[in-house]
C-alpha cells in the first residue's frame, strides 16, 4: 500500500535543488516553468517577525513561507498551493529543511480558504499573518505562458486579486497582517480591494537600480483597521554597476528583515 501511495504522488518532472538565504534554506523546484526568485524572499522579509500562525497563499514550492519560518523559528505555517505537484514539493521542502513539525503543505484553491468546503488546515479567522504573491500578468496585456506551471503562477484573471484578498481576510484574525507583493501598476486595484477590509497599509517600493522606477511593491495591511495608507522608504536592489546593494544582500543572503 505504501508503494502504491508513493507512486500516486503527483510528479513535477525534472527538478533542481537550489539554496536561498545564504544557504539557510534549500528548495527543490521544477527545472521548467515558474522558478523561485527574489520576490518570495523579499515578501517573507517584510512580514512581522512576531507572527505565530502564518498562511502562504499560492505558495508554489514554499519559498516565501519557508523563508519566513527560517527567520522566525517560533512560528507555525500552512503552505497553500493549487498545483498538487508543487504542493508535494512544498511538503518535501519543509521536511528537508527540518520544518515538517511546524509547517504543513495543502493542495487547495486559495478561493476555498475560510469556507466550509475549504481545507481543514486553514481555519477561518485563525491566522495572524497571510503572505501573498498572487499571479500578476493580466491576460489582456500579456501572452499566457505555454508552461502550465508558469501560467498558474503568473496569469491573473479578472477579479482574481480582489478574490485573493477576500480569502486572506477570511483566514486572518482581527488585527492580523496581510503582506503581499505585486507590480506597482496594481496599486489602485490593491487599495480598492483592501478598502473596507484592511487598513494601516504600508507601501514599500522595490527599485531594481538607483533612479529606476519601482519594479515591485510590497504592501502590508492590518485586518479591520481604517488608518489611511502610508508610503515608506523603498529598497534599491542593485547599484549602478549592477551589483546587489548592501541592503539587498543583508535581506537575501543574511536573512535580515525588510523594515
Amino acid at each position: 500500500m505504501q508503494a502504491d501511495a508513493a507512486m500516486a504522488k503527483p510528479s513535477p518532472g525534472a527538478t533542481t535543488c537550489d539554496s536561498v538565504l545564504g544557504g539557510r534554506l534549500t528548495l527543490t523546484q521544477p527545472k521548467a516553468g515558474h522558478r523561485v526568485g527574489h520576490d518570495a524572499v523579499l515578501l517573507a522579509a517584510a512580514a512581522p517577525a512576531g507572527a505565530r500562525g502564518m498562511v502562504d497563499l499560492g505558495a508554489g514550492v514554499g519559498a516565501a513561507g519557508l523563508s519566513f519560518l527560517a527567520r522566525c523559528p517560533q512560528a507555525l505555517g500552512v503552505l497553500v498551493e493549487i498545483d498538487p505537484a508543487l504542493a508535494e514539493l512544498a511538503r518535501a521542502n519543509a521536511q528537508a529543511n527540518g520544518m515538517a513539525g511546524r509547517c504543513r503543505a495543502v493542495a487547495a484553491d486559495v478561493l476555498a480558504l475560510g469556507r466550509r468546503a475549504g481545507p481543514a488546515e486553514v481555519a477561518a479567522g485563525a491566522a495572524d499573518l497571510v503572505l501573498m504573491n498572487p499571479p500578476y500578468n493580466a491576460r489582456a496585456a500579456h501572452n499566457v505562458s505555454p508552461q502550465s506551471g508558469r501560467a498558474l503562477a503568473h496569469d491573473a484573471g479578472e477579479g482574481l486579486l480582489e478574490d485573493w484578498i477576500k480569502s486572506a481576510h477570511r483566514c486572518l484574525a482581527p488585527g492580523g497582517t496581510l503582506c503581499l507583493i505585486h507590480r506597482p501598476q496594481a496599486l489602485e486595484e490593491i487599495l480598492a480591494a483592501l478598502s473596507g477590509r484592511f487598513g494601516a497599509a504600508e507601501l514599500i517600493p522595490l527599485f531594481p537600480a538607483p533612479g529606476a522606477p519601482a519594479g515591485r511593491l510590497i504592501v502590508r495591511a492590518l485586518k479591520g483597521r481604517r488608518t489611511p495608507p502610508a508610503l515608506l522608504p523603498g529598497l534599491v536592489l542593485a547599484g549602478a554597476d549592477g551589483a546587489p546593494s548592501p541592503a539587498a544582500e543583508a535581506i537575501l543572503r543574511a536573512a535580515q528583515p525588510l523594515a
